[in-house]
């Protein structure tokens, strides 16, 4: 097609709008295995059934009544049918019957081997075979193509004509996704190089580009809001292979799978019939890789680039005589090279403690995007907000430095090639495991902010805790961090008591922290210069030290006033002194530096008047249960006075009344039951 006053734009999609994370698929995909809808995914009953059915099993978030026409459940048959890991119905321009192909909606051969496909590696060879596949007709139904392997053409003739592969947003907005094989390469190539050139010169980059869209958008009759809009949806897509990575808001060639791309790569169509190429698609479709010697050249270009970087690996145990063995080979210096990776991605979390703080500003809100220019944005999809919570506490962890575990042992949820969060992590076993010399930290994290948050975390919280306890031969602390915290939750963890393997009974540390907290004491850590991780453990275990005296909705508000009004007035604070990070709170020392400070506040120190006060009776409120540990009964309170309480206990014939006053609490005789 020529690129003239009559040329007609028609934007190709990887992906589907309603499903911008493919990563999500294969998780729909298993849910839809196990479900009464394989083979039944058509019509309005299963496709509002199955839709029910993603929600109950919390894959979508589908508000009651938003969705009357059961859309979302045909969003995701498409991208099934689109990957190949179900029969789609068969169409008439394909020029085959149902039963040449299979049987619409049941699971194929591919989509079972997806299944399957417990790595993220494995999972990213399922959808490259898939992009691959030229299952889409050109415009004029003169042949058909694969939007990946034009995409790779254009991105390689770039790397002919410039040195690098990079294909920025705007350029794969207005002249990737737009173009097709139709296209002649060179021509397309020239208009993506003057369009870079040209927005260099310009002074305000996002009036050039508006212009330019709007300009390209006189050849569209949709929206121009597209050219952008399904850059984003359609870049991710293409990245699932594993064959690109981002660059920027755009896109690059992975060096380690150069030679992969360059055998892909295509800049013609195919007139091959399309049943040929569904059942291709639907059995797994073949891929350069197939090939030893192809196999051999991206392992020998893999073992190249290691070495550049001084990576050690050892795969002299492996047999290098077939395909197979090959990509085993190969697989497992990705394997040892994507650690790597992970290690150096740590290293510069503590230089972006600032980003991080952001996404905890997008996750409070629920989800959004934050810009701050034209190359740098960051989002949070409103429907992950679960999985970006956990990555986004990862790496707040990860930027506080000092563990002894790798970041990859930390963590429980998994990763894309570019260190972004595919899923939260699966239940049986806690969200993030810190451990540091002298103790470690288990954080919990959840969206969840309803009256059933404490049915939902109060137990499976406090059993990973307790197991960990079990399994470090170390303090163990524990952070549960949610956007809200439900009074009932606080009060079960201010209890914190747990019965282990024969009825050996535990009193865990666990401090409840919403969202916010957790962020204000995150940044007040970098900016005051103390980011270290005995500071965490400082906050829970101040945190921990009165809950025997309150009750959970005064709990709430002293953690609360410890985070705010402490870090507000840190030079009332008294000075703890840390001596190799252990903490010592039996004495009180001389302040030696500032270093040296706790950035919590003491209950006795005075803040003017808007320090709140934590002081007797802590919050303990007419009806408070109190136990007496000396006698081992239990009272109520019947009666609250400035410095004692009356606690009634059973007498033989009458309740005994005691007065109960503040020492009787600090040494710990008195404690709410």
């Amino acid at each position: 097609m020529k690129i003239d006053e009559n040329e007609q734009i028609s934007i190709w999609l990887a992906g589907n709008t309603g499903l911008r994370n493919p990563m999500r698929i294969q998780e729909g995909f298993i849910a839809f295995s196990q479900s009464p809808y394989v083979g039944n995914l058509h019509g309005n009953e299963n496709e509002m059934g199955f839709m029910k059915f993603l929600d109950d099993k919390g894959i979508i978030n589908n508000e009651s009544g938003k969705d009357p026409s059961g859309s979302h459940a045909r969003k995701w048959r498409l991208m099934f049918e689109r990957y190949g890991f179900i029969y789609g119905q068969a169409k008439k321009e394909n020029g085959f019957e149902q039963e040449n192909l299979g049987k619409m909606d049941e699971i194929t051969p591919f989509g079972r081997f997806f299944i399957n496909a417990d790595t993220i590696p494995a999972m990213q060879e399922c959808f490259l075979r898939s992009l691959g596949v030229e299952q889409y007709w050109l415009p004029d139904m003169s042949g058909h193509y694969s939007p990946f392997r034009w995409i790779l053409a254009i991105m390689l003739e770039l790397e002919k004509r410039t040195g690098s592969s990079e294909l920025s947003r705007i350029e794969f907005g207005l002249w990737g996704h737009t173009t097709n094989p139709s296209y002649d390469i060179g021509e397309v190539v020239d208009h993506i190089l003057d369009l870079r050139e040209r927005r260099k010169k310009a002074p305000a980059k996002r009036t050039f580009d508006k212009s330019e869209i709007n300009e390209r958008g006189k050849h569209y009759d949709k929206k121009c809001d597209n050219f952008l809009d399904y850059s984003d949806m359609n870049m991710r897509y293409l990245r699932i292979s594993g064959i690109l990575q981002r660059k920027g808001r755009g896109l690059i060639i992975v060096p380690a799978k150069h030679s992969i791309a360059v055998a892909l790569a295509k800049t013609t169509v195919s007139t091959e019939p399309m049943l040929n190429v569904f059942k291709s698609l639907t059995e797994g479709a073949p891929l350069p890789t197939d090939d030893i010697e192809v196999a051999k050249t991206v392992l020998s270009d893999l073992k190249k680039q290691m070495k550049e970087r001084n990576i050690v690996y050892d795969i002299s145990d492996l047999s290098l005589d077939t395909a197979t063995e090959v990509n085993i080979a190969r697989r497992r210096l990705e394997d040892i090279m994507s650690q790597t990776d992970e290690l150096n991605y740590a290293a510069d979390q503590r230089n972006r403690w600032q980003e991080i703080s952001d996404y905890m500003s997008l996750l409070i809100k629920g989800g959004g995007k934050k810009e701050y220019d034209d190359e740098n944005v960051i989002e949070v999809p409103k429907d992950e907000t679960p999985a970006y919570l956990e990555w986004t506490l990862w790496r707040a962890a990860l930027a506080i430095d000092h563990m002894v575990n790798k970041p990859y042992e930390v963590r429980g949820f998994r990763l894309d090639s570019d260190f972004m969060p595919v899923s939260a992590a699966g239940g049986g076993k806690g969200d993030l495991y810190c451990e540091f010399e002298d103790f470690t930290i288990l954080t919990e994290v959840t969206m969840s902010s309803s009256s059933r948050q404490e049915a939902m975390e109060g137990e499976p919280v406090r059993r990973h805790v307790s197991d960990a306890v079990l399994s470090y031969d170390k303090p163990v602390y524990g952070m549960f961090i949610a956007v809200r915290i439900d009074t009932n939750t606080a009060e079960t963890f201010r209890h914190g008591v747990w019965y282990a393997k024969g009825d050996v009974r535990q009193r865990l540390n666990i401090v409840p922290f919403t969202l916010e907290q957790f962020q204000i004491y995150f940044e007040r850590l970098f900016k005051s210069n103390q980011a270290e991780p005995h500071k965490l453990a400082e906050l829970i275990d101040y945190c921990s030290r009165k809950r025997d005296m309150m009750e959970a909705p005064a709990w709430k508000q002293y953690i609360d006033d410890a985070i705010r009004t402490g870090f507000t007035y840190q030079k009332h604070t008294i000075p703890h002194l840390i001596e190799n990070h252990s903490i010592n709170y039996a004495d009180d020392y001389e302040l030696e530096s500032a270093g040296n400070i706790l950035m919590v506040a003491e209950d006795e120190v005075a803040y003017e008047d808007e320090k709140k006060e934590h002081r007797f009776p802590y919050g303990i409120y007419f009806g408070s249960r109190i136990k007496d540990s000396v006698n081992n009964r239990v009272g109520c309170v019947i009666g609250i006075k400035e410095d004692t309480i009356l606690v009634a206990f059973e007498g033989e014939q009458e309740p005994i009344v005691l007065k109960v006053e503040k020492g009787m609490f600090e040494n710990k005789h008195y404690s709410l039951a």
